[in-house]
């Protein structure tokens, strides 16, 4: 090989290694702006106007394989689009989800954990469903809705075996 061919090479390998190391440095930023998540919502004050709260009851089963999980239930609404729901094993708020008109939450302070993001919320997380729900909407695709009485509900997931059963006072 000739030290021309010899150099040509060397000098193109350079360019790929540069090449290669240049998009490595890129992936952590990339990584990270794509593992982005929105910050917190504020605070919910529910003695502010406007606010309809209603609490009750609720048996939850995450999955078919996990026990039920009794515990108290929280739903408010405001007219201007923003929803809360809380549901608490006391002591501990087990599972807290918030809508606004443009960004949604949903947080377990048990294990630690809070998603969130711009839009509509996940149509399959059913906290962010209850309220419209209740109201009379359809149950999004493979959820089952059954009114049990009058202020009694389940909602049921048959292929994750998610179920959600509880009454709200006015």
């Amino acid at each position: 090989m000739s030290v021309r061919a010899d150099w040509s090479l060397q000098s193109g390998l350079w360019a790929i290694t540069r090449c290669a190391a240049s998009a490595l440095s890129l992936l952590p930023l990339l990584c990270a702006l794509g593992c982005r998540t929105f910050p917190p919502l504020p605070a919910v004050n529910l003695s502010e106007p406007g606010w309809t709260v209603r609490t009750g009851q609720a048996v939850w089963r995450p999955k078919h394989e996990t026990p039920e999980i009794a515990g108290d239930l929280l739903l408010a609404t405001n007219p201007d689009g923003r929803r809360l729901v809380q549901f608490t094993k006391t002591p501990l708020a087990l599972i807290i989800a918030q809508i606004t008109t443009n960004s949604w939450q949903i947080e377990s302070p048990a294990q630690g954990k809070r998603y969130s993001g711009p839009g509509q919320p996940p149509a399959r997380v059913i906290w962010f469903q209850l309220s419209s729900l209740l109201a009379g909407a359809a149950p999004p695709e493979g959820w089952v809705k059954q009114t049990l009485g009058e202020e009694r509900w389940r909602l049921e997931n048959r292929a994750t075996g998610e179920v959600l059963e509880g009454y709200l006072t006015q």
